[in-house]
């Protein structure tokens, strides 16, 4: 995966979490269930690739090969502390 195609899914998954809040929003009644389920799976999933991202950028910067690095697990993207 290349850094345009990550960005490009970084837009929609972003997209799709903003219509998601506005939906919520739009009906005042908040995300619950499958709705709020959704918007976690896709903040886990924008935290992929965010990391995915700096780390191929990190790599072409220190003369790395960005193409070596490769999609953490959720759950230890997760764990990174802010």
């Amino acid at each position: 995966m290349d850094d345009k195609t990550i960005l490009n899914r970084i837009s929609e998954l972003v997209d799709e979490e903003h219509k998601l809040r506005a939906e919520a929003q739009a009906t005042e009644s908040g995300t619950e269930g499958e709705a709020s389920a959704r918007l976690r799976d896709l903040e886990e999933s924008l935290d992929q690739c965010w990391d995915l991202l700096r780390r191929r950028r990190a790599a072409r910067e220190t003369h790395g090969d960005p193409d070596s690095q490769g999609e953490r697990p959720k759950p230890e993207v997760e764990r990174y502390l802010q």
